[in-house]
């Protein structure tokens, strides 16, 4: 789960499949140094951009990923699904 107390580093490195939400909202910034220790909601004040627009695709984007995740094969083979 995203929340607004989340820093935009941590939401990229635990969801990677969030960077083009956060490019699709105007942040494409993500490499500069201050989006490791800003949190979102600082980031999108910053940027001008709804917090709870954004925090509605980046939850969505993050649930694909969870699911994705959780359907891997986890054996190691790489063949299957679960």
């Amino acid at each position: 789960m995203i929340t607004k107390e989340m820093s935009i580093g941590e939401i990229v490195e635990k969801y990677p499949n969030t960077v083009d939400i956060f490019k699709n909202f105007g942040m494409g910034c993500l490499g500069c140094a201050i989006a490791h220790f800003e949190t979102l909601e600082e980031g999108v004040t910053a940027h001008g951009i709804d917090l709870d627009e954004i925090l509605g695709a980046l939850c969505m984007a993050a649930t694909n990923y969870e699911n994705e995740q959780a359907c891997q094969c986890h054996c190691g083979c790489g063949q299957h699904k679960h």
